[in-house]
């Protein structure tokens, strides 16, 4: 009986028995082969009747790419829909489902923490009509000081009429900027001052 060792280099050792039959002696110099012995068996008679009974090998897939004949292997190339059978073909990987579940609770969690950080500084969502009379205050405040501006004479000599045009065309800018926020976002949280 034959028992193999694994050590460390990697390679089986192979243990010592006295009871396991010797190989046959290496043949003499001077020994010779045995000769002319005939079998009565006909090989071609044989042959023939294996072919003909036998089942016909089915040929193997290929495909030809170029006119001259180049030939290849249908199972690599592609060419075959072997990965739309597998059981899990389609199916989202355990992994992805893991992750998708993970962002989903830290979207909670974060959501839950900014509800609890608006409460703590008592924010107050700001409703569509009050946005909207906001919006037209701003705007008419505009127009009031776009009228204003428009009143300034052509021609501006002194650094009082300088100091006044810069004051309104920074009112002004200020006035759009705010104007362009409030129509940008349509939910607008307000600092309770109360």
């Amino acid at each position: 009986m034959k028992t193999a060792q694994v050590t460390g280099g990697g390679s089986p050792e192979k243990k010592f028995d006295r009871n396991m039959p010797k190989k046959p002696a290496v043949p003499l110099r001077t020994d010779h082969p045995v000769m002319g012995i005939q079998s009565g068996k006909n090989f071609i008679n044989t042959n023939a009747a294996d072919v003909i009974m036998g089942v016909a090998k089915k040929p193997k897939p290929i495909y030809v790419d170029k006119r001259t004949g180049d030939k290849h292997d249908v199972e690599p190339s592609g060419l075959v829909p072997k990965y739309i059978n597998k059981k899990d073909y389609g199916v989202t990987p355990e992994y992805i489902c893991r992750r998708n579940e993970e962002l989903k609770k830290a979207q909670e969690e974060y959501d839950r923490y900014i509800q609890e950080n608006l409460k703590k500084a008592a924010m107050k969502r700001l409703s569509d009509e009050e946005r909207e009379a906001v919006l037209q205050g701003l705007k008419k405040n505009w127009e009031e000081v776009h009228k204003e501006f428009q009143s300034l004479s052509v021609f501006i000599d002194s650094i009082p009429k300088k100091i006044r045009k810069q004051r309104l065309e920074e009112e002004m800018k200020q006035l759009e900027h705010d104007i362009g926020v409030i129509e940008k976002h349509k939910i607008i949280y307000i600092a309770n001052n109360a």
